[in-house]
């Protein structure tokens, strides 16, 4: 038997071991097993009147060659485990995922003949189009530029794309099938296609409401920054509708959305290329009582509005068609009670507002102020294959008849979610926005608008609004009292000489009356209080052993001791934007969690991403010119209480995750709290560093008794009386 496939020349087609592993989707053990149980020799040995596993008909011993249609015969005798019977009650088998598996590297091998992978997917998609508008039986009611297009279609890709719709049973899934080999064949139209997994996070969000549910007074879709549908096909019910209307601007997949809907039956759709189209389409549909020349006909808006821009981290930021511009397009399509699922970068919420606000602060702040926004989803970071740098994240809007919660938005961390559940966190994400809240704080939380007090906190105070940075709780599960007084006890008992120390360390529980407000150090630092200083790249020829010590990512994880690279002052000069650090300054480091240290001594030159922060009324409080209750904070406290849990949580980001310095938050203390918080820190530091020595003459001794044993020098005894 010969199976002829797309772009193969004629006569059998030959595949190896590891090819069929890949043509039938099994293990290479579960190929390998097959060929040895089912051998020739075996079976007559055991008198098995089986078939046997097609023998070599080329290759070598080491790398064998099977005739393809021989091998697929033989696994149309293997049913696949736990597949549901066909509408026919036939039971899917391994033979036909090995054939579906061959004429899709048939049509993979038909790349690089035709020139083009695009030109290969738009020749398929005309086909599968063509099969669902009825083929030549219609030819009249086919758009002219599908015609066109399938009649010029290679006759090797309508052979094998219509081999392929017999086989899955519908052009609809064929023409599915065709894009999801657009990876295999080096498409760039993989690079803006939405991640499987956003779209499937939409459809259970859609799901429970009903917006897609089939049947007659079924609502209305329209999807934004369409591409080929993703957001659209993530449901099986679309076949079929014709109450669709998408936009695309981009020529190529405006043709190929338009093809796969037709291929899904759904002839009553429409795809233009820009917004504004939406409010003229249609004029057939428009009654002759309803002719208005003065109000044009078409579909402004809809039930369920969906959009993915396809930009990437920071780009567009300051252009008033940015990606948020596509959030504010969705909210005006959408109907009173609507719903809107807008993909957004992550970084359009993260910018702080300042003095000259950029349009994507403006346009975020339009959506919020307006009571659009239900919820915003940090999306997982990594979700798209092709963005690897940027991070996502979902709006959910609302038309203006819902009103509950108007003045509240849910912010939900599904990174975190699925840090912690894994793959189900598209169900545990849906679960928590019909929820209105999750069991773990720092998940999700609804945060007011509008600041109710004075001092309340709001998503319009300016800061970002992204899951991340906003969500912050104690840790659970915790008495901090409780743990203190352990821990206090602990150190006693492993430091006698300490007791006394430890013992006068008075802690007690803050009374409720007296609960402390915390202000974000973007606060302190518009007030003055704080200074941000910058590091700076530095070229590695400039840094050498004299100078001015340097402090990088190095010094700040330990791996180098501090002091040991320095730059000097001539070539300090080379970076005019180069601040060096005063007494007192905090060094931070903020990838993976957040690490600070005080420069106790001054003079050094901070290398990006290493950034600190300076306390404006510590160097007149060192000279005597600044009372100790002008002091609100001290350096030590400062940088312990940056590096606190509530402050660890707040990272973000794709490829390294960071914490924003400006999102930190610092507690209210009074004066008197902040120096004896000092006070107990620094004696605690020269503790440490004195029970640090004592360990290292430890490890001295251990290593010396072991050396003086293992070179026969030494010999150990135990001393008369000794236990």
């Amino acid at each position: 038997m010969t199976v002829q496939v797309a772009g193969v020349t004629e006569g059998p087609a030959l595949v190896s071991l590891g090819e069929i592993k890949e043509l039938a989707e099994v293990g290479r053990p579960t190929v390998s097993n097959w060929r040895r149980r089912f051998a020739r020799d075996v079976l007559q040995a055991a008198g098995d009147r089986r078939v046997p596993f097609p023998d070599p008909v080329a290759g070598s011993d080491s790398r064998p060659l099977f005739d393809a249609g021989e091998v697929a015969s033989w696994l149309d005798l293997r049913p696949v485990p736990d597949e549901e019977p066909g509408e026919d009650d036939t039971v899917p088998t391994y033979g036909d995922r090995f054939r579906r598996g061959l004429r899709l590297r048939g049509l993979v091998a038909l790349r690089h003949e035709l020139g083009s992978a695009n030109q290969l997917i738009v020749d398929a998609l005309a086909v599968c189009a063509m099969e669902g508008e009825g083929g030549d039986r219609y030819r009249e009611a086919v758009p002219e530029q599908l015609l066109e297009d399938a009649e010029k279609a290679d006759p090797r890709v309508a052979r094998g794309v219509t081999e392929l719709v017999d086989e899955l049973g519908s052009p609809g899934a064929a023409a599915d099938t065709v894009l999801g080999l657009a990876e295999r064949l080096e498409s760039d139209l993989t690079t803006d296609t939405t991640p499987p997994a956003v779209a499937r996070l939409i459809s259970t969000l859609v799901g429970p409401s009903g917006v897609l549910s089939a049947g007659p007074g079924q609502p209305s879709v329209i999807n934004l920054c369409a591409g080929t549908g993703e957001l659209l096909f993530a449901r099986d019910d679309i076949g079929g509708r014709g109450d669709i209307v998408a936009v695309e601007p981009d020529p190529l997949r405006r043709r190929l959305l338009l093809y796969r809907l037709l291929a899904h039956y759904c002839s009553a759709v429409d795809v233009c290329a820009r917004s504004e189209d939406l409010d003229t389409m249609r004029p057939w549909e428009q009654r002759e009582w309803d002719l208005d020349p003065d109000r044009p006909w078409g579909m402004p808006s809809a039930d369920l509005v969906l959009a993915d821009p396809p930009y990437a981290s920071g780009e567009r930021e300051s252009d008033e068609g940015g990606p948020l511009g596509w959030a504010l397009e969705a909210v005006r399509r959408l109907k009173p009670d609507g719903r809107g699922y807008v993909v957004v970068p992550s970084w359009t919420l993260s910018r702080p507002r300042v003095t000259a606000p950029t349009p994507s602060v403006r346009m975020r702040e339009e959506l919020l102020s307006g009571g659009a926004v239900t919820a915003v989803v940090q999306l997982p970071r990594r979700i798209h294959p092709f963005r690897t740098g940027a991070e996502h994240a979902l709006l959910v809007l609302r038309g203006t008849a819902v009103r509950e919660e108007r003045g509240k938005v849910l912010l939900v961390d599904a990174d975190r979610i699925a840090r912690r559940v894994g793959g189900e966190w598209t169900r545990y994400v849906a679960e928590v926005l019909d929820a209105g809240r999750s069991p773990v704080d720092e998940e999700a939380g609804l945060f007011p608008v509008s600041a109710t007090g004075p001092r309340a906190p709001s998503l319009l105070d300016g800061r970002s609004v992204l899951p991340a940075h906003r969500l912050a709780a104690k840790e659970q599960g915790l008495d901090h009292f409780s743990a203190t007084l352990d821990a206090r006890r602990e150190a006693a008992v492993a430091l006698p000489r300490l007791k006394e120390w430890i013992g006068d360390l008075g802690v007690a529980r803050r009374q409720p009356e007296n609960m402390l407000e915390h202000r974000k150090v973007a606060e302190h630092l518009k007030a003055g209080q704080l200074r941000l200083l910058a590091g700076h790249r530095i070229r590695e020829a400039d840094i050498g052993e004299a100078g001015l010590p340097v402090v990088g990512r190095e010094e700040m994880l330990g791996a180098l001791p501090f002091g040991r690279r320095r730059i000097a002052l001539e070539d300090l000069a080379k970076y005019p934007q180069a601040a060096v650090t005063e007494r007192g300054d905090v060094f931070l480091l903020t990838e993976h969690g957040i690490r600070a240290h005080v420069d106790d001594a001054g003079g050094c030159v901070l290398l990006a991403p290493v950034q600190g922060l300076r306390i404006a009324a510590y160097r007149p409080f060192l000279a005597g010119e600044a009372r100790p209750e002008e002091l609100w904070m001290r350096p030590q406290p400062l940088a312990r209480l940056l590096a606190a849990p509530r402050n660890q949580q707040r990272s973000s980001g794709s490829l390294v995750r960071r914490v924003s310095v400006r999102d930190m938050d610092l507690p209210e203390l009074p004066y008197e709290e902040v120096a004896e918080l000092e006070a107990i820190l620094t004696e605690t530091e020269r503790q440490r560093a004195q029970v640090r020595r004592q360990l290292n003459a430890l490890d001295n001794l251990s290593l010396r008794l072991t050396a003086g044993v293992a070179d026969g020098d030494l010999a150990l005894r135990r001393r008369p009386g000794s236990t």
